[in-house]
């Protein structure tokens, strides 16, 4: 059966040359892979196809929309994690800088599922609902800054694509070609860089929430709505700290941190 890769963005006709050209192409041509792209804006209902707004909380920059996102993966027959069948060979791509870096045993994950689907961000990223919700992963491919999450997708799928057998011909390649037994690893993006390399302390991004102020039953965290703005700038140094702990332990050593983010990284640990 061939894998599938759907891919969720605001600009498909950004794929529409790297699909037509080397390996990629002969593995649709041969049906060990199947692609297909979809536009954001076809899920929206108002005139202007409206795909995002501004952050709760204040800050600079958009946020992409939940309901277009849920209502393109419930198009295309992908509900909540939690109503997901166990073992249906679905996963779920976020592409954000504050994922988690992808790894050569990443992709061999990914090849051995039978659909995988991207969810491309873009400006200041995608509402942290959709994450929480639907997402099984959130990826970055690289501490550096994009204009957002449709290059990362392609990495991602083109280095997963090569792991599937038959794609390369010789089914050994792929996987000693460059990093023969080596467990080697790059970092991601979403807009590229974690926040973390601009204006962060050397952390990832904290999550970015816009309307409704409810979706699916989540509401938006209360502290992002009462305009207490230190209270705000407290909530979102906790979740910088939270989100690079469970995803990019390694920037916490570089970091510029405080006392108190030292006192409250500890904490973490131990919860």
């Amino acid at each position: 059966m061939a894998l599938r890769f759907d891919i969720l963005t605001i600009f498909p006709g950004l794929f529409t040359g790297f699909f037509e050209h080397g390996i990629i192409r002969r593995a649709q041509t041969t049906g060990l892979v199947t692609v297909n792209t979809h536009d954001l804006r076809n899920f929206t209902h108002d005139r202007h196809r409206t795909v995002d707004d501004r952050p709760f909380g204040g800050g600079e920059g958009m946020v992409l929309k939940p309901e277009p996102l849920a209502e393109a993966l419930i198009n295309l027959g992908i509900g909540p994690k939690s109503r997901r069948p166990q073992g249906d060979g679905t996963k779920v791509v976020l592409l954000s800088a504050q994922g988690t870096p992808f790894s050569q045993p990443i992709a061999r994950e990914l090849a051995t599922c039978n659909r995988v689907v991207f969810v491309c961000g873009r400006y200041e990223g995608v509402d942290e609902r959709i994450n929480e919700l639907y997402c099984d992963m959130e990826l970055s491919i690289g501490d550096y800054i994009l204009s957002g999450g449709e290059l990362a997708a392609a990495v991602v799928l083109d280095a997963t694509m090569r792991l599937i057998p038959g794609v390369l011909g010789n089914e050994a390649s792929g996987e000693f070609e460059s990093f023969g037994q080596a467990d080697t690893s790059i970092t991601t993006d979403v807009e590229g860089v974690p926040r973390s390399q601009h204006g962060s302390g050397g952390l990832l991004d904290y999550p970015h929430y816009t309307r409704p102020a409810e979706f699916a039953g989540l509401k938006v965290p209360q502290v992002l709505l009462d305009g207490d703005h230190q209270a705000i700038r407290q909530w979102r140094r906790e979740q910088q700290l939270r989100k690079t702990l469970a995803n990019r332990p390694d920037l916490l050593e570089s970091a510029a941190l405080s006392k108190a983010d030292q006192q409250l990284i500890a904490k973490l640990k131990s919860e």
